[in-house]
């Protein structure tokens, strides 16, 4: 794994600008960064990556069907007592997922690791599937990449194939997200791409025009009922909001299942039943090992073993993130008992976290890079990246396109 710099295209804005990328630069500062790519070996991709990632989605779904058996986890993921039934019965009777983001600390040598898994609304998909690949393309024509350079990314592939799996021609699909922010846009209207390719009618409709039917149905804005719903709306607020109640009349895309992989309450469950797997950190509710990092008491009996065996590497360093959180919204790092580097957004400081090991991320010319990995349907296909100068990956963040060596 390496960094290389490399010459910008030309005229990216400006292809940026014609195929809708709006938001290559954001706030007065670079998004889509091209002068520099990261390089890997096809041995990294596979053996590193694809595989190991493709293998954390199946232990995921492992954890859902422990998780809903348990009142107890469903509790501590905050997963509100109405909707237990909802977000069960979506993964008893098979609901499908068409996508998801595992974001990997990866340093070309070691292990990557898993840091959480944005598996319900996750963005970047169109940089990931579509841009950076117009990149590979449009630098092997320019000859500033050798004849042979690939990139993994079967991802917009992947998804047209997924969606052609799950629904029959012709079926009637809407998506909807957040009004006028073209970040949110851009990854739904690259999933509806995908599903026109596969036959499908994708309507697109502003999240604030749904409304409902007289007998308590889903209507877009043209007054169609909405059957099936790829929403870019979070599972945590859709559960507390008052449209949840009538949930059980529409099919939803990510289903209400993937509320228990969307939260980070996945990652000490994924630690009780994997201990020790390779591409997993130790991880545990904050509330059952707060005194024992503080050295005032033991951790609590049903983990205090776990936590023994771990005990010295989160005393060396650690990371505390609630449980519901976004682009590195209310996490801490810790080391050696300080606070060495923390969110200034304070947006989730009142959720339950948990702690998890720290996994520092490699360092190139001063940025740190994470490993976005793809997961369409159940398999690995795809990765993006995103770097930042600070440890915490927050949302202005640089995305980098990717190369495998020839």
């Amino acid at each position: 794994m390496q960094k290389i710099t490399l010459p910008e295209r030309p005229d990216w804005r400006a292809h940026a600008q014609e195929v809708g990328f709006t938001f290559a630069d954001m706030h007065g500062e670079p998004y889509w960064d091209e002068t520099s790519a990261y390089a890997f070996t096809l041995t990294q991709i596979e053996n590193d990556i694809e595989d190991p990632s493709t293998e954390l989605h199946a232990m995921c779904r492992e954890a859902v069907a422990k998780i809903i058996a348990s009142e107890e986890l469903m509790t501590r993921l905050a997963i509100p007592d109405a909707h237990r039934d909802l977000v069960a019965d979506s993964w008893r009777r098979g609901d499908p997922e068409i996508y998801g983001r595992f974001d990997l600390a990866y340093d070309g040598t070691n292990p990557a690791k898993l840091l959480e898994y944005n598996a319900d609304t996750p963005t970047s998909l169109y940089e990931s599937a579509a841009f950076q690949w117009q990149w590979l393309e449009d630098q092997l024509k320019a000859g500033a990449l050798p004849e042979g350079t690939d990139q993994f990314n079967g991802i917009h592939e992947a998804l047209v194939a997924r969606f052609g799996d799950v629904f029959a021609p012709d079926s009637d699909l809407h998506f909807t997200a957040v009004a006028d922010n073209p970040e949110d846009y851009g990854t739904v209207e690259a999933i509806g791409w995908a599903a026109r390719e596969a036959g499908l009618g994708a309507h697109y409709c502003d999240l604030d025009k749904i409304g409902l039917s007289d007998d308590g149905h889903f209507l877009d804005d043209q007054d169609r009922r909405i059957a099936v719903l790829f929403k870019l709306y979070p599972w945590e607020d859709l559960l507390r909001d008052n449209y949840a109640a009538h949930i059980q009349g529409c099919l939803f895309l990510e289903p209400a299942w993937k509320a228990l992989l969307s939260n980070k309450g996945l990652l000490p469950v994924l630690w009780q039943m994997f201990e020790g797997h390779p591409n997993l950190l130790p991880a545990f509710f904050e509330a059952d090992v707060a005194d024992a990092l503080a050295g005032r008491g033991p951790a609590a009996p049903a983990c205090a073993d776990a936590f023994d065996r771990a005990a010295a590497e989160l005393a060396e360093a650690h990371v505390r993130k609630p449980i519901l959180s976004r682009e590195g919204a209310s996490v801490t790092i810790h080391q050696s008992g300080k606070v060495i580097e923390q969110s200034q957004n304070a947006d989730y400081a009142e959720h339950p976290r948990i702690v998890q090991a720290y996994a520092p991320l490699p360092t190139f010319d001063g940025f740190r890079p994470v490993i976005g990995s793809w997961i369409v349907g159940e398999t690995c296909a795809g990765i993006g990246i995103r770097e930042d100068r600070s440890r915490i990956t927050q949302d202005l963040s640089r995305f980098k396109p990717h190369y495998i060596v020839a």
